[in-house]
């Protein structure tokens, strides 16, 4: 074909001719569009009015065809919950984990379930957890991948054990370990059905008469042995160390159980040491007859009485310095003197200045204890960002002053008991007083006394709390056991540059954790969870564990569960072999111990009872983001202390809920959502209405779940609109493939409309776009693809377009079948796309698609499938220029119906000719491709300006530049658009302005009713 010459001929065959352009370009081509008219969006339908023939009028209503389907617009009220229980029931849902883990399949994916703690009723913390779980293990299950995802919950720990006594009140005192046991077991077991009942209610694909519970006698005795191969590399000790304790839970804790409450307030204290030994050099700074005191400042006044020395940065200047106000000297940083002044309302006099290795050897009268002696000393952790530089330092009440004390071999006597009260050895004065209490008042009054209170003032800073109590907690000395971590931390954080993580500033914050994290003490002092399988000599500091005791302790807890620490006779609890070593039966020198182990230890073994094969490694942990230094990390750390590799491949971090403006959900503010009530409706259902299962999913695959996800009831509601627009595009496609069979009824795609390819060549893009956004666990680009693709694509434009086509042409019109071709893929490919997110839709869509005659459930019958022969590019960049032409109409009749206008264009001979001229290969046309587009009554292509012009015409003129071989080769072409009103009369069968007469049928809908 030559450029401007126009061929004569039926458009179908002009566009087999040049069927090559409508295939992958032989070279790249961009078209791109100037127009001199106001621009609008391509494939925009703004402006247009368009009427389609009323099926309730005139006598061809019957000739008309209508879309027939009995999928209902709307689901109203109690309809939505209702309906989705009822395709629960005849699609499957429950047999689906079963069916698909029994396929014949290479790949398999397993997700490892992070267990939500058993205390409470399912919130929407925990919506949001498993549904992005259920979204990704029902995709790759689509993909053909076997998913290994087995449910399960956390059972034991303080939460539980402190709501039972609570719940019992002052019965509790008189409970027996036991007693307490039985209640705690019980209490759980009633939350896990809660949760699980309401996790099934929301779809989630699992066998849920197999999950996992740490209580499980088979769970608890592969964590024993893993704590032993642990025990076995020398990475379980027992020490003597400050831990986090809490008073009112009376247990040690994890930095993992803490939450830290930016509002405390603590009572700080600047306090006098007075210089009893100066260093040589700094005996030569200070006048001997004048008494010099070191100045610390600590917001713990209660651990003075505690103190066993003072520590100073050894590369720091310090200075001595004379208060105007009350004469006393003082030693501190030089760096502190200003603000430490400010603080105390005084002004300072330097009087020498000195290195602060220069304070070595040098030591200082306890403030409170007459005859006790505090050396200064150097240590690394000393700071300048708060106090004076010089820190009082506690060995029982200090990471940081523990290893001082380990270093200098300092005492590290403990003064404060498990209730965090005064021992007798903390004296008289304040024996028996709590030390966040009455107890630091005392102190304070004894500095005062002791004339060694400079200054005491309130400080709201961010203080450690005990996350089950809400209530401080103290740093305190106590025998613990410990898990060396220093070792593992190396390799732990080698495999995690091999883990991918979602979004990737994730991992820098688990490593960042990691290192952070000194040591981790795994004892606790209760009884609901797992006990610590070693037995204390009654009378020494020894203790018996072996392999022999493990394997015998661990068979008996398998078979009967943990109880048997607590209710078999100590004898029995050990083999054979070993009693008679250690006393016999008689005479056993050896009692169990009491401490149990850390809840963190018990679900962060999880990996090796519950991931498949000998591998045990997951292919995606899923979880909120505090689980980095909660359950991905103790169970990291479990991982690669026992077998030197990571449990997890990817981990994926979400953010937490919160209320509509960001607001933390609480009861007092009446932000809280209910998973239930959100499915269900609330009592009033005019303002909590039913939205069902699917709203809630939708919501969640939506949200940016990387940051923190907000949700109330106007998230809600868009969500519910969203589905519904859904809905309505979900049944004109089900309505319009009526009577019409895939088999025997599909166009082959080259033979198709060029419209109707374009729409598989964009639908073939749309499917690649969102099987990798799944890949990638980015569900909210899925909704957001989705939502553009059937608003702007389908609704906006292709629907529009295609009415006249569908419902006036006859049944079995090429032109029709291809339209139905196009639109029976595009039905598969978007509820395939969105069956992951909303299972209830995708299935009941599955029953009403008309040529499935027995419907299977979608879940059952593979991902989405595309044909590479949809891909098109030059399809495109044809279908938006005659776009452009289209949108210069239609903004020029804004508010009007296109079908009373016809369309002249006139394009100068060139590429751009022949391009709008596949779409209409006669000179003027009310039924090609060009003029459905338009959507006009007729269209008329010209090479040249018509030889005449009416004066009610409007004229807009654009031009085209195309880009050839990726630019080397330029055309830009002109084109004239000259929109004039129709002469033509409605016809009264399909409405468009095509008939000679009004009472007359046009002549495209005169030859179908006619064929009838």
């Amino acid at each position: 074909m030559r450029w401007g010459l126009r061929p004569r001929g039926p458009g179908t065959a002009a566009l087999a001719a040049a069927g090559s352009l409508w295939g992958p370009p032989r070279f790249p081509c961009r078209l791109e569009w100037r127009g001199t008219t106001t621009r609008l969006l391509v494939r925009s339908v703004t402006g247009a009015g368009t009427e389609l023939p009323n099926p309730n009028s005139g006598k061809y209503r019957d000739t008309v065809l209508l879309p027939q389907t009995s999928f209902p617009m709307k689901l109203l009220g109690r309809q939505q919950p209702d309906a989705e229980l009822e395709i629960q029931q005849k699609c499957g849902f429950s047999e689906l984990y079963s069916w698909q883990r029994e396929r014949k399949v290479k790949t398999e994916f397993c997700l490892h379930d992070g267990p939500p703690y058993a205390n409470g009723d399912p919130h929407i913390g925990h919506a949001l957890n498993k549904i992005l779980k259920d979204i990704a293990n029902r995709y790759h299950m689509m993909r053909g991948s076997k998913i290994h995802f087995v449910p399960g919950w956390d059972c034991h720990g303080l939460p539980i054990e402190i709501k039972v006594l609570s719940e019992l009140g002052g019965k509790a005192q008189n409970l027996s370990t036991m007693e307490i046991r039985e209640k705690a077991r019980s209490f759980a077991k009633a939350a896990i059905e809660k949760q699980k009942s309401a996790f099934i209610r929301w779809g989630i694909m699992a066998d849920w008469n197999n999950c996992y519970y740490t209580f499980d006698g088979k769970y608890e005795a592969k964590q024993l042995r893993v704590f032993y191969q642990m025990y076995e590399k020398g990475l379980v000790y027992r020490s003597y160390k400050p831990v986090f304790w809490s008073p009112s839970s009376r247990t040690a804790l994890a930095e993992a159980e803490l939450e830290y409450n930016p509002e405390h307030v603590s009572r700080s204290v600047y306090v006098k040491f007075p210089l009893l030994k100066p260093s040589p050099k700094l005996a030569s700074l200070v006048d001997g007859s004048s008494p010099v005191s070191v100045l610390v400042w600590t917001t713990q006044p209660w651990t003075i009485p505690a103190n066993q020395a003072i520590c100073y940065m050894p590369d720091s200047k310090y200075a001595v310095v004379k208060c105007s106000t009350s004469g006393d000297l003082y030693i501190l940083a030089a760096d502190k003197v200003a603000s430490v002044a400010s603080a105390l309302d005084t002004m300072f006099e330097v009087i020498s200045t000195f290195s602060g290795g220069d304070l070595v050897h040098g030591t200082c009268s306890h403030p409170l204890i007459p005859d006790k002696v505090s050396p200064l000393l150097p240590a690394n952790h000393v700071t300048m960002a708060k106090g004076t530089g010089l820190v009082h330092t506690a060995p029982a009440h200090g990471m940081e002053d523990y290893s001082v004390a380990s270093e200098h071999n300092l005492p590290m006597d403990c003064l404060v008991d498990e209730g965090g009260i005064f021992t007798e050895d903390a004296g008289p004065e304040l024996q028996k007083k709590a030390v966040l209490g009455e107890g630091t008042d005392v102190v304070i009054k004894m500095l005062q006394t002791s004339k060694n209170l400079v200054k005491e003032e309130k400080m709201i800073h961010s203080y450690p709390y005990d996350w089950r109590t809400k209530k401080p907690v103290v740093i305190r000395a106590s025998k613990q056991w410990f898990i060396n971590i220093t070792e593992v931390k190396t390799t732990a954080k080698e495999l995690l540059k091999t883990v991918k993580f979602i979004p990737g500033a994730a991992l820098n914050a688990m490593v960042d954790m990691i290192d952070r994290r000194p040591y981790w003490c795994i004892s606790r002092q209760r009884v609901w969870g797992v006990p610590i399988p070693v037995f204390h000599h009654k009378t020494k500091d020894e203790y018996l564990i072996n392999s022999q005791t493990i394997e015998h302790i661990a068979k008996l807890v398998e078979q009967h569960g943990s109880d048997i620490w607590w209710t078999l006779p100590p004898e029995q609890l050990l083999p054979k072999d070993v009693l008679s070593q250690v006393g016999g039966p008689g005479a056993l020198e050896y009692v169990p111990g009491q401490d149990i182990l850390d809840i963190w230890f018990d679900s962060g073994t999880s990996w090796s009872c519950v991931l498949p094969g000998t591998g045990q490694m997951a292919d995606l942990y899923l979880e909120g983001k505090d689980q980095l230094g909660g359950w991905f990390q103790s169970s990291l750390l479990t991982s690669v202390a026992v077998r030197k590799k990571a449990p997890f491949k990817t981990v994926v971090v979400h953010g937490f809920t919160l209320g509509e403006k960001g607001e933390k959900m609480s009861k007092s503010l009446g932000n809280v959502i209910n998973p239930d009530i959100v499915i269900s409706g609330g009592q009033d259902q005019t303002k909590e209405p039913p939205y069902g299962a699917d709203v809630l999913r939708w919501w969640v695959a939506e949200s940016n779940v990387f940051t923190e996800v907000t949700v109330g009831p106007s998230a809600l509601s868009a969500a519910r609109d969203d589905i519904g627009k859904l809905r309505n595009t979900l049944r004109f496609l089900l309505g319009n493939v009526a009577g019409f069979n895939p088999e025997t009824d599909s166009i082959p795609v080259n033979n198709m409309y060029v419209i109707d390819q374009y729409m598989l060549h964009l639908l073939q893009d749309l499917a690649t776009k969102i099987t990798d956004s799944y890949k990638q666990y980015d569900f909210g680009k899925v909704v957001r693809l989705l939502k553009a693709f059937y608003t702007r694509e389908l609704s906006n434009f292709y629907f529009s377009i295609i009415k006249d086509r569908l419902y006036c042409e006859s049944e079995n019109d090429p032109k029709r079948r291809s339209c139905q071709t196009a639109l029976a893929e595009i039905l598969d490919v978007l509820v395939r796309s969105f069956a992951p997110i909303l299972p209830h839709l995708a299935e009941e869509v599955f029953q009403h698609i008309p040529y499935i005659k027995e419907p299977k459930s979608v879940f059952r019958t593979g991902w989405i499938s595309t044909s590479s022969i949809w891909k098109k590019p030059g399809l495109e960049e044809a279908v938006e220029s005659a776009c452009a032409m289209r949108d210069s109409f239609l903004g020029s009749i804004p508010g009007k119906n296109a079908a009373e206008y016809e369309v002249v264009i006139v394009i100068e001979p060139g590429l751009l000719f022949e391009i709008i001229e596949m779409l209409q290969a006669e000179e003027t046309s009310s039924t090609s491709q060009l003029n459905e587009l338009m959507m006009a009554s007729q269209s008329t292509l010209l090479a040249q300006d018509p030889r005449e012009r009416t004066a009610d015409g409007i004229e807009l003129k654009g031009t085209f530049l195309i880009n050839l071989e990726g630019g080397d080769i330029r055309e830009e072409s002109s084109y004239k658009v000259i929109v004039v009103p129709t002469t033509k009369e409605k016809c009264p069968r399909c409405w468009k302005y095509t008939a000679e007469s009004s009472d007359t049928l046009c002549p495209r809908c005169a030859e179908v009713v006619g064929g009838k």
